[in-house]
């Protein structure tokens, strides 16, 4: 894969997480993490009719995500829960893609600003991004009230056009850098490989 760039605009490398740095979806791994069988049959049970909905096209993933989020972690403290996001971060090793975080930890050796964009809780993603030197981490956010999560997301789901907003509000003066962008899913990553100088689409599978 070629990185060689010829300009003197700042160079910013923009990284989905699931699929891209890891070989599979956090998400699910993370639903499953120190969660009992009996806790874990009963949230899916009372998400099935939005995961049914969702595999026959009848809602969008995120409203069928958030159900099934709200399900296992809605009344958690936020305390409680970032601790095991903060263990759960710590179990990603197992699944991370050694080519992308090569490329990764290439695009932060160069000085180039790195930014994981990914539709997963931030919650879980900025503890194992810090620990590769990586500070900006724009994703999914869940709500909290008094301290305890409502089962919702505060943000749109960071998934697809979203993924271009969330950057170019960080990042507004397109013009003033160069973006890589590394992607699996064209739904989830093709904007944002669109509006990429360099795109990369399953460079590392």
């Amino acid at each position: 894969m070629d990185k060689e760039h010829n300009t003197e605009r700042r160079v910013i490398a923009a990284f989905d997480f699931d699929g891209t740095l890891t070989t599979r979806d956090s998400l699910l791994g993370f639903l499953l993490f120190e969660t009992s069988p009996l806790s874990l049959m009963r949230s899916v049970a009372k998400s099935s009719f939005f995961l049914l909905s969702y595999a026959l096209k009848l809602i969008p993933n995120d409203q069928a995500k958030q159900n099934l989020f709200g399900n296992f972690y809605r009344n958690m403290s936020l305390a409680d829960f970032d601790q095991r996001c903060l263990r759960f971060s710590r179990e990603l090793a197992a699944i991370e893609r050694p080519e992308a975080l090569a490329a990764l930890k290439w695009h932060v050796e160069q000085g180039h600003t790195v930014v994981i964009i990914s539709a997963s809780l931030e919650n879980w993603i900025r503890p194992w991004a810090e620990k590769q030197g990586v500070q900006h981490v724009l994703a999914t956010s869940a709500e909290v009230i008094d301290g305890r999560l409502t089962g919702r997301f505060l943000s749109r789901n960071c998934h697809g056009t979203e993924k271009v907003q969330r950057l170019r509000r960080l990042f507004p003066d397109r013009d003033a850098y160069e973006l890589y962008a590394y992607g699996d899913s064209k739904s989830g990553d093709g904007p944002l490989l669109a509006d990429a100088d360099h795109p990369y689409f399953r460079c590392f599978s």
